[in-house]
């Protein structure tokens, strides 16, 4: 296969979304408080799990294999209506501008957000016959941080960051941050376009907080980022195509997106992924269903059938990312085992690298770094 036939990253449309996050913040916890407040009685209520009309899903693109959404219509007589946003960021927006969906994907802290804003419905883990495939087989999902006892959420995916590269021009490199300095790949450089991913290299580098908010770290971050400027060929979170296709001769990349690249790759030894020893960032992807969702028990029929053990595999081996369903390890182990350093398991989680919500202040802090690095 070309590496034109290939799919794109599956997170190929993350975009900055820097005027969106402002907004945001200044609401507090990123959310609309009115709406909150009038949704709370509703988010509280149990879902009647059954189908109640077609799902409105609102994910990240191409991050479900296509034959599961198949299967589902096929199996509960419903359609899969889909949207994809760019970003976190893009995600609220279109939540606080009243947009409706039955399914979203939010990262870990938008979780936290969402569901201390009272933007989520709570889930009945009860109600789901995969439930105890997940809680019973990962224990760090019972009680995550981002979400008391998983009370609005079910784990999606899980993953890392690290650097890609080609092994074919750079040969071996030192295992730090400091490789997207190398001069042998000046000019051929990108880094994620992300906000806390960008802003979290350079911190770890240093030896800082990962999302520190503090305004003397964030301005040794951006000096030593503003270094780096002159080596990028651009911010890009198309890590899968860029390495395929030679624009990239090293990029700051995701595990899950590498992992399906090297997977699919004619010559994978001619590629390499590290994770940095100064630390790699985590995080990982959840189900939930808005507070607004039109159709919240057609959304849990949804996310029981991704809860089976087949649709789950299919979907590894499609995207790349492990899912944290007992009885599909295998399936994962098999597609990374010649990429040891894209596995990633729930024990990583807990080095506990996510990145983290800050106050309104912290977060503006961060937003103006970014413009600052963006803006070179």
């Amino acid at each position: 296969m070309s590496p034109e036939a290939l799919p794109p990253t599956r997170r190929s449309f993350l975009r900055a979304g820097t005027a969106a996050a402002l907004a945001l913040t200044a609401a507090g916890c990123g959310f609309a408080t009115d709406d909150a407040q009038a949704g709370s009685a509703t988010a509280e209520a149990p879902i009647d799990v059954k189908v109640d009309g077609d799902l409105v899903y609102f994910n990240w693109a191409d991050f479900v294999d296509p034959t599961v959404f198949e299967g589902f219509q096929k199996e509960y007589g419903v359609k899969v209506v889909q949207s994809n946003y760019d970003s976190m960021e893009g995600m609220a927006a279109k939540l606080n501008a009243g947009n409706r969906y039955d399914i979203i994907f939010p990262t870990a802290k938008w979780a936290q957000r969402l569901a201390t804003g009272g933007r989520l419905r709570t889930i009945d883990h009860s109600r789901l016959r995969g439930a105890e495939s997940v809680f019973g087989g990962y224990d760090y999902f019972a009680d995550p941080w981002y979400d008391a006892r998983s009370a609005h959420t079910v784990p999606f995916t899980m993953y890392k960051t690290g650097i890609g590269w080609r092994r074919d021009r750079l040969g071996d490199l030192t295992g730090s941050w400091n490789d997207l300095w190398n001069d042998k790949a000046k000019g051929k450089v990108f880094v994620l376009d992300d906000r806390d991913e960008v802003l979290g290299l350079g911190a770890l580098k240093l030896g800082l907080d990962l999302t520190t908010g503090d305004v003397g770290d964030l301005a040794r971050v951006t000096d030593s980022l503003r270094s780096l400027r002159p080596r990028l060929r651009g911010f890009s979170s198309d890590s899968y195509n860029n390495l395929l296709n030679g624009n990239a001769d090293m990029t700051q990349a995701w595990s899950g997106d590498m992992a399906a690249m090297l997977a699919q790759a004619e010559d994978p030894a001619v590629f390499g992924f590290e994770v940095a020893r100064e630390g790699a960032p985590v995080n990982s992807d959840c189900y939930a269903i808005p507070a607004n969702a039109q159709h919240p028990g057609t959304a849990m029929l949804f996310i029981d059938y991704m809860l089976r053990p087949e649709n789950v595999k299919k979907n590894i081996e499609y995207i790349g990312y492990p899912m944290p369903v007992r009885g599909t390890e295998d399936t994962y182990a098999a597609l990374v085992e010649p990429f040891p350093q894209c596995v990633v398991s729930a024990d990583d989680l807990k080095a506990d690298l996510f990145f983290r919500n800050g106050d309104a202040r912290a977060e503006r802090a961060r937003d103006a770094a970014w413009t600052e690095v963006k803006a070179g």
